[in-house]
């Protein structure tokens, strides 16, 4: 039976627009990676075969060299080709998951360590956000405004958005002093007391503001000054 003869609820493409990726069989996944099958077959009837041809298994699918693949009859090489794309990225994904930094940040120094490298040497201000999840994990960080030798204005409704898609529970700013004098100026206190109130409307915190020089750092939290 070809796949358009099935009902619109019962095709693998279709049902997974509707239901979601994971309310799909490993075979109607592979019937969607494959696209199409042959005069003879649907492509879920292929995928169906190459299953068995792993002996049900994804780990012995996944390990399949390609001339094995090709020797499935209906298998061109662009059917093998998204298979093995499929699984790379799916390995890919593995990895990029494992490599988060298990070590919370949690203090002002952790974060002028982890940021001095960005920030050294610059003679320009630069303004960093750091992305954290709910145990103080790092996500993300990204470079949100960069400005003249003494200013550099930050974009709070932008870095809601960002934090947003991103999933995060909290946040640290972090921003240099090219002027190696850490100490915050007014207009960064306005800017921390900005972005706080804005992220906390939201549900996220503030951690702390770290102001960075090339040698020593403010921290808003912890409220002092340190040398490097």
């Amino acid at each position: 039976m070809k796949i358009k003869d099935l009902c619109a609820d019962e095709r693998p493409r279709e049902k997974m627009l509707a239901r979601g990726a994971g309310s799909l069989s490993d075979g109607e996944l592979l019937a969607v990676l494959l696209r199409s099958g042959s005069r003879e077959e649907s492509a879920l009837d292929l995928a169906r075969r190459l299953l068995a041809l792993a002996g049900g298994s994804l780990g012995a699918l996944f390990n399949l060299p390609l001339d094995k693949l090709l020797s499935l009859s209906g298998m061109g090489p662009c059917k093998a080709g998204s298979v093995l794309a499929a699984f790379e990225l799916g390995r890919r994904f593995l990895q990029e998951a494992s490599s988060v930094v298990k070590t919370p940040l949690v203090t002002a120094r952790q974060v002028y360590n982890r940021m001095i490298p960005q920030l050294k040497g610059l003679r320009h201000e630069e303004c960093w956000i750091l992305f954290l999840n709910e145990h103080n994990y790092l996500l993300d960080k990204m470079m949100m405004s960069s400005g003249g030798g003494n200013s550099t204005v930050i974009d709070v409704r932008q870095i809601i958005r960002r934090a947003l898609d991103k999933g995060a529970a909290s946040l640290i700013l972090v921003h240099n002093h090219p002027t190696g004098n850490p100490t915050p100026s007014q207009a960064d206190i306005r800017q921390t007391d900005g972005l706080r109130k804005g992220v906390g409307a939201v549900g996220m915190s503030l951690l702390d503001h770290v102001v960075v020089a090339d040698d020593s750092f403010f921290s808003f939290a912890e409220d002092r000054m340190y040398q490097a």
